[in-house]
């Protein structure tokens, strides 16, 4: 049994030495998984992190872009509503137009009547100058023909020019014509010779000198430089539609780690949460067809009253349509054009250097002559 034993016991040592050797290579197996877990804890971390922060990014992009639309639209709704009262405003210009063209054809129809008959009589008289000539001579040859009768002949002569004096000027606005037959009237006063026309004559110098006072603008050239200006309305440019750009942060580097990337996201999201805007830097937003043809018209219309204005004697109105004028370029068109610059040098030029005034009164001198004529009629 002890030879049993000693078997034994090299055997079972060799079982120590076996489960030792067994023993010694599993203590790293079991340090190895604990290591590759906090790696993917770390991993899972940084993933969930990287996720949360593109959440964040898309929403506060999400809600930036909103909010600009919300703006756009507000823009948009207060331009319509702009535009809206500028249709209205349109119309009444274009009933005032037409009300006001009605009155100048009216006017250019009456005008046209008497310059007719104005041409008729003129004709009649030129006619007439040689036979009363003849016919003063042989009535001053004629034994006991009185003297009155050459007199009262002058005097109707000086009345019926002093009435062409007042017609001229007052319907037709030609003070050149006015100033002639004044000084035709009053080379018939001289002929009398007669102390108690002094009065008349004096009136007649006055209204001569008033004449002459007139301003005289050049209607039919400022007429077609408006015209001419309606025409290039159609042809201006508009102000362009700025476009909202939004500045965000450095791009991170292509190499930059997930954690360098998802930072500068957020980063570039928060930059364009707030914006200042500098005053009158905003752009007119991109404008519909109708709005912009109804934008033009405006600016014709405007034109076109300063062109009636001018024609009627109206001062304020001339110079108010060509202020509105001028407004309109700066607010609406680009004030940088070369076109545009024009346009509006043009119009300032005419508001300053055309003066519309209103005719004088020389009705005086015809009023002192009919008054005249009444008191001595029924002393003869």
């Amino acid at each position: 049994m002890n030879g049993n034993d000693e078997e034994q016991k090299p055997s079972s040592e060799e079982t120590a030495t076996e489960a030792g050797k067994d023993a010694t290579p599993e203590q790293p197996a079991v340090a190895r998984p604990a290591r590759s877990r906090n790696t993917v804890a770390w991993l899972a971390l940084l993933l969930s992190f990287v996720a949360v922060a593109a959440a964040a990014y898309f929403a506060i992009d999400d809600w930036r872009q909103r909010r600009a639309a919300a703006h756009s639209v507000e823009s948009i709704a207060d331009l319509d509503s702009r535009l809206a009262s500028s249709g209205e405003s349109v119309e009444n210009l274009r009933s005032t137009i037409a009300r006001l063209t009605d009155d100048d054809a009216r006017m250019s129809e009456k005008l046209a009547s008497l310059e007719q008959q104005f041409a008729d009589r003129k004709q009649t008289l030129d006619s007439l100058l040689p036979r009363l000539g003849n016919l003063e001579s042989d009535v001053s040859a004629l034994q006991g023909a009185s003297a009155g009768a050459r007199t009262s002949w002058l005097v109707a002569e000086a009345e019926h020019y002093l009435r062409i004096a007042n017609a001229e000027l007052q319907l037709a606005s030609d003070p050149d014509l006015a100033t002639l037959a004044l000084k035709t009237a009053d080379d018939r006063l001289a002929q009398l010779g007669d102390p108690a026309m002094i009065d008349v004559r004096q009136a007649i110098a006055d209204e001569l000198a008033a004449l002459d006072a007139m301003e005289k603008p050049d209607v039919e050239g400022v007429t077609l430089t408006l015209a001419s200006l309606s025409r290039v309305v159609e042809t201006l440019p508009l102000k362009a539609v700025r476009a909202d750009k939004t500045e965000g942060g450095a791009k991170p580097e292509p190499d930059a780690g997930a954690l360098a990337r998802a930072w500068a996201s957020v980063k570039r999201a928060a930059s364009g949460l707030i914006k200042v805007s500098k005053p009158g830097e905003g752009a007119i937003p991109l404008l519909s067809p109708d709005a912009e043809y109804f934008l033009r018209t405006n600016l014709e219309l405007k034109l076109e009253v300063a062109r009636l204005a001018l024609l009627r004697g109206e001062q304020a109105v001339f110079r108010q349509s060509l202020d509105d004028a001028t407004t309109w370029l700066g607010e609406y068109f680009e004030s940088g054009n070369t076109q545009v610059k024009s346009a509006i040098d043009t119009i300032a030029e005419l508001r300053d250097g055309v003066k519309v005034s209103a005719p004088p009164d020389i009705s005086e001198s015809l009023r002192l002559l009919r008054q005249h004529r009444a008191a001595s009629e029924p002393a003869r």
